[in-house]
């Protein structure tokens, strides 16, 4: 696959080279989009919406980082995009962090991944958000205060919070695992 070739069939509006693009980044931008959706229509929607805004602007690709970054971020703006369409977001407990939360890797190793991210799944919606774009996708919490129109602060503080939850989901699902262990020698 010559990724540079598709883009420019891209640009001219070939459709076999759109479909060659979203056959090969369909499942990596879904997860993207779940991520930030709360089910799994919503998703499906938002990877859709995802897939006609990098047709519809693949030309403004100026080559300027990885390609595949560009169509994440894209994945990423539309999902929060509908998101504040139907969901109202407010901020939650904005409030001075004194301490630091840590989850230990200990504690998520005999977690599967799937288990892991249905638990960040759980999080309150304003939550979970910071949470993914910080702690998943590596955005600031300048740059999540303004995706999410909320300030620096309720960014922090929404991490915390959610860290907080996510560590005591963490601990009850590892509690639940050795108690299946003991009691029937999983």
């Amino acid at each position: 696959m010559n990724l540079d070739k598709i883009i420019s069939d891209c640009v001219k509006r070939k459709g076999d080279a759109q479909k060659l693009l979203y056959e090969n980044y369909k499942n990596v931008l879904f997860t993207i989009c779940y991520k930030y959706s709360n089910n799994l229509e919503d998703a499906e929607d938002n990877l859709h919406n995802t897939f006609i805004e990098i047709f519809t602007n693949i030309e403004k690709y100026k080559g300027l980082g990885s390609f595949e970054g560009w169509m994440k971020r894209i994945a990423i703006n539309k999902s929060i995009e509908s998101y504040k369409k139907t969901y109202h977001l407010t901020p939650l407990y904005e409030e001075k962090i004194t301490d630091v939360v840590a989850i230990e890797e200990y504690q998520i190793e005999k977690i599967e991944l799937n288990a892991l991210l249905n638990l960040i799944k759980e999080l309150p919606d304003q939550y979970r958000l910071v949470f993914t774009l910080y702690e998943l996708d590596d955005y600031s919490h300048q740059e999540i205060s303004e995706m999410l129109s909320i300030s620096v602060n309720t960014s922090k503080s929404n991490l915390h919070r959610a860290k907080v939850l996510l560590k005591s989901k963490i601990e009850k699902f590892n509690n639940t695992l050795n108690f299946d262990t003991v009691r029937y020698g999983k």
